[in-house]
């Protein structure tokens, strides 16, 4: 707000280099209060310059300092730098490959170039040697196959390429470079082409996942030479032929292996029977004869599934149930005799033998009754709960 000055101080006050422009717009009688001398103003002027001044140039070697610090490095910034060399040279000029290969992708965007591996998405570094020892690209949206540069990374000992539908084309065999492997989990993808046999050259292995593919043709006899291998899943692909007999040399107790949906066909091989497995999956294949080698008191068996076979054709009544046995399928085959008593002791969670050719009562007691009539029912004359009671 303007203040008002008298004509005759606005001639006396023009001499002050520092006052503020004066008016001779007259404001109500109270504004005559602060008007303030010209001798007043002046001297207010002036000391104010003269103390700004000095305050500036007291605080030019704080200003100068504080630029100065701030382009020195923080500490997490030193950190880095000390840290940046961490991934080895020769595993990140092999990472380089595979991105280059995978054409770049989106999901491997972290893969910056003269950036430290060990920090990026998808690898893990050992912390000791700091070798890249896991590599583990999923659910990703990726075109073209697997990168035979993965079989540069020789201390791996995790890899896994899962949910990536656009995957093609078939493993790579310079994965037998990767001695340290233990698990290769190919799943949920379009890879095609036999199973590799090569595969069984890769000793370290004992988790192998090809489930959710496109193989086709028969399994390699060969996986059974890998002598650490506790679970294998080839389960979910189109692949032919009969179970290797080799398969009952598994070295491995409590094997977990699982076949199912496949076009597998033939009889079962005996030699299976020697394998003591946690779980056997064969469901949903076209085998037929005997099944019952599979069945082992002294067994550790947690789950047996022969389901949707339709040809396997044996004496239910005379086999013998693992202790621990929880699921059981052998639902949709051609299975006679009667349901074994001992079923009634076991902690089953799954239970269905339908669409059989089963007779007798079925046992009472136990968890046997949890489970509904859809798990008996279509059999030759089964009868009792839940079922209709027996004549």
């Amino acid at each position: 707000m303007a203040v008002w000055v008298p004509d005759e101080e606005i001639k006396i006050r023009s001499n002050c280099p520092h006052q503020p422009p004066a008016t001779s717009h007259q404001p109500p009688a109270s504004s005559l209060s602060t008007i303030i001398t010209e001798a007043h103003y002046c001297q207010f002027s002036q000391i104010s310059t003269k103390e700004t001044m000095d305050t500036r140039l007291s605080l030019f070697p704080l200003i100068s300092t504080i630029l100065f610090l701030s382009f020195l490095p923080t500490p997490s910034f030193s950190r880095s730098l000390a840290t940046s060399v961490r991934c080895n040279k020769h595993d990140y000029n092999a990472l380089m490959r595979i991105k280059a290969a995978l054409h770049n992708p989106y999901h491997l965007a972290s893969w910056v170039p003269n950036t430290d591996c060990c920090d990026w998405y998808s690898v893990e570094c050992d912390s000791t040697t700091n070798r890249i020892v896991t590599l583990s690209i999923f659910q990703a949206n990726i075109s073209g196959q697997i990168p035979e540069a993965v079989g540069d990374l020789p201390y791996l000992n995790y890899v896994m390429f899962h949910h990536i539908t656009n995957l093609t084309g078939t493993i790579p065999s310079t994965l037998t470079n990767l001695k340290h492997l233990t698990t290769l989990r190919l799943s949920n993808t379009n890879l095609s082409g036999p199973i590799p046999s090569f595969l069984s050259q890769i000793p370290s292995l004992d988790f192998l996942e090809l489930s959710f593919n496109q193989f086709s043709g028969s399994i390699p006899s060969s996986l059974s030479s890998l002598a650490n291998l506790t679970d294998l899943h080839l389960d979910r692909n189109s692949l032919t032929g009969s179970i290797p007999e080799s398969f009952g040399k598994f070295k491995q107790p409590s094997l977990s292996l699982y076949l199912s949906h496949n076009q597998l066909s033939g009889e079962i091989p005996k030699s299976l029977g020697d394998v003591d497995f946690n779980t056997i999956d064969l469901s949903r294949n076209m085998l037929q004869g005997d099944a019952s080698m599979l069945f082992k008191a002294n067994g550790s068996t947690e789950g047996i599934d022969l389901s949707r076979n339709h040809m396997l054709e044996f004496d239910l009544s005379k086999v013998e149930f693992a202790k621990n046995l929880q699921h059981l399928d052998i639902s949709h085959n051609k299975i006679y005799g009667s349901i074994p008593e001992a079923i009634t002791g076991l902690d089953l969670q799954y239970l269905n033998v339908s669409y059989n050719r089963l007779c007798g009562k079925i046992p009472q007691g136990g968890k046997v009754q949890n489970f509904d009539s859809y798990s008996f029912y279509h059999n030759k004359c089964l009868c009792g709960s839940p079922l209709t009671a027996c004549k």
